[in-house]
């Protein structure tokens, strides 16, 4: 399969081309230090697109900062700008020369806070920040339908990498014996293996019957408190310091909601697909990425 992909310099992106290449896709790459210096102001590059057979489609700004107002901006139109002027460029290809499929980046942040509420693809957005930005990112995407591509959107969950992401910034404090459950621990973090994350964009390029909106998470969502307890258990140490929700918002502000609430989402369309997942219990999980 010839892919393009967009964001590829993150942890995410470098994993899904790591995986497409292994499996012997050719892999192009738009990039702001190349070939595509403004997302947020031109099309994308026609001869990057023209002919490949999908697109994965990874812009955005990221969230892990504090969430000035300058900052919300760009994460915002990072996401939202870039992304129409991707399907810009695919709208303008001719049809036989455009891509069958995009796959646009997303996130369980869709939903807002969601308490114990099993949620499913089919749930409404929120209405905080990050719910309206994906609200905004996922229509954008969902327009190159009316063009003929085959658009799938991974709302994904906490990724489970030792490189980056949330698990990453936990984990010198758990191995300090310093862990513990953030704001009582009681609100859902709907998690998912690095290995899942590049495995089901992939499945997802490959099965023409899945469109729309899918969890990319795993089958089993754990509460906050139970993920520090098997992170401690894994770690051997102890995981009992609780950091208190006011803290969180004095050190992170507005985008504290971001660890203080939570989603207990579930792959309802990527298991009725038939997505295989390769971890799916928390404990070994957290073995494989912490080795």
């Amino acid at each position: 399969m010839r892919v393009a992909i967009t964001g590829a310099t993150g942890m995410i992106g470098g994993a899904i081309v790591d995986a497409l290449r292994a499996r012997g896709d050719e892999v192009t790459l738009l990039s702001r230090s190349t070939n595509w210096p403004a997302p947020k102001a031109q099309a994308a590059p026609a001869e990057a697109l023209r002919g490949r057979d999908a697109v994965v489609n990874l812009l955005g700004e990221n969230i892990d900062q504090r969430w000035s107002d300058d900052a919300k901006v760009e994460i915002r139109d990072s996401r939202v700008l870039g992304t129409r002027n991707l399907v810009a460029a695919l709208r303008a290809l001719p049809e036989a020369e455009r891509p069958g499929v995009l796959v646009s980046q997303s996130g369980v942040g869709y939903y807002g806070a969601r308490g114990d509420e099993l949620v499913t693809e089919d749930e409404p957005p929120g209405d905080d920040f990050l719910a309206r930005v994906c609200a905004e990112w996922e229509a954008e995407a969902s327009t190159a339908a009316e063009h003929g591509v085959r658009v799938v959107i991974p709302r994904t969950g906490v990724v489970l990498s030792p490189s980056g992401g949330a698990l990453a910034r936990m984990l010198p404090f758990f191995k300090a014996g310093l862990g513990g459950p953030i704001a009582g621990g009681r609100q859902y973090m709907p998690w998912v293996h690095q290995d899942d994350l590049p495995g089901a964009v992939m499945f997802a390029l490959d099965t023409p019957a899945l469109s729309g909106p899918v969890n990319l998470t795993a089958p089993e969502p754990v509460t906050n408190k139970e993920l520090a307890r098997t992170l401690g258990r894994v770690l051997h140490r102890p995981a009992i310091a609780p950091v208190p929700a006011p803290i969180m918002k004095l050190m992170y502000g507005e985008r504290s909601v971001f660890v203080i609430t939570g989603q207990r989402a579930v792959p309802a369309k990527l298991q009725q697909a038939g997505y295989p997942f390769r971890h799916t219990d928390l404990e070994e999980a957290l073995r494989d990425v912490t080795g």
